[in-house]
């Protein structure tokens, strides 16, 4: 059984007992979090679309990581412009533990 979740404004292929990142999510380690905006899912051969899919996919908060630096530079030749700034997003490692 799978499931095609909304979490944050983006869409996740979600299985039972996958573990994957998402944006950021506020809560801390070991919370339980639920996702009811199921797009599609998939109960035993059948499709379930839309409006059809009142399921809700239940996770577990695992932890919280840092996505890797991102630099983005600006410069103007022969100007001495120059402007340097990086930033590292946040996400949340989460664990799928049902889906009913």
């Amino acid at each position: 059984m799978f499931a095609v979740v909304k979490i944050a404004g983006q869409q996740f292929k979600v299985q039972q007992g996958q573990n994957l990142y998402v944006p950021h999510i506020s809560g801390k380690a070991g919370d339980a979090v639920e996702f009811s905006d199921v797009l599609l899912a998939d109960k035993d051969g059948a499709l379930l679309v839309g409006s059809d899919a009142k399921l809700t996919v239940k996770a577990e908060i695992v932890k919280e990581v840092q996505g890797d630096k991102v630099i983005a530079f600006k410069m103007k030749r022969r100007k001495g412009f120059r402007k340097k700034h990086g930033h590292r997003t946040l996400y949340t490692q989460i664990k799928v533990t049902d889906i009913a």
